[in-house]
């Protein structure tokens, strides 16, 4: 086969997959995860079931390029949300990061469902979706390590009986951050995920109704609990925007 046959074929392979997985979010934002089809996907692209098996030989294999599909894409929100705000102070980073992360949920909200919502029966994530799930918790660990490298990080208390776990966890996750930043750290990204989470569902409904402030406001709470709780010092530059104090 010649190469321009060959690369003719490699291109046609990325079209009809990228056109698989687009039907597929459709699915899920009509039916749920739960409901995902092969056979139904294939019906609406007017293919042969037998040809697209060929891309994704079972649900369990679509839902998995899905699921990474969506992972890399709130990685890339969170990664663009801190680089937007490279010349802001920890705090400031912190908070854009995580008002990334909320805005591509709201953006996103079947994909979001798909990845921090009721897990699917019967599926099992393997571990080829780990690092793209990683991608936004290591954004937020980056913030903390430039923090505790420059000005310094305030530890938060830790029990006794939890040291063990938070030095696990430290070990697993960030060996140059203190035991105590991470074991909280953990927490703070699980509430960040929960504020998100009951916006989204529905759970603030009649309750909260000026989200964005209250949102500002919880994380920045969640920032203080991790250890970012020192003033800065020295005007600096919003990015797009004159010098401001930093937070």
């Amino acid at each position: 086969m010649s190469s321009t046959a060959h690369g003719a074929r490699a291109r046609a392979r990325i079209e009809i997959t990228a056109a698989i997985k687009e039907e597929a979010r459709r699915q899920l934002a009509k039916e749920g995860a739960v409901k995902l089809s092969l056979r139904a996907v294939a019906r609406e692209l007017g293919m042969a079931s037998s040809a697209l098996y060929r891309y994704f030989p079972s649900r369990d294999d679509l839902l998995t390029a899905l699921i990474i599909d969506a992972y890399d894409s709130l990685g890339a929100a969170a990664e663009a949300a801190r680089d937007a705000a490279a010349d802001a102070g920890p705090v400031r980073r912190w908070t854009a990061v995580c008002e990334g992360v909320r805005g591509w949920a709201l953006g996103h909200p079947h994909e979001y469902a798909l990845i921090y919502g009721t897990p699917v029966p019967g599926y099992t994530a393997p571990e080829t979706t780990v690092p793209a799930a990683a991608r936004s918790a290591l954004v937020i660990i980056g913030i903390l390590r430039d923090a505790h490298q420059g000005l310094g990080l305030a530890k938060p208390p830790l029990p006794a009986e939890l040291r063990p776990e938070a030095v696990r966890m430290a070990a697993d996750l960030a060996p140059d951050l203190p035991p105590e930043v991470v074991a909280t750290m953990v927490a703070a990204w699980a509430q960040l995920f929960g504020l998100i989470g009951f916006e989204l569902f529905g759970q603030f409904n009649r309750v909260v109704e000026d989200r964005d402030t209250f949102f500002r406001h919880a994380v920045g709470q969640l920032a203080h609990t991790v250890g970012l709780v020192y003033p800065q010092q020295g005007p600096v530059a919003a990015p797009g925007g004159p010098a401001a104090e930093p937070s």
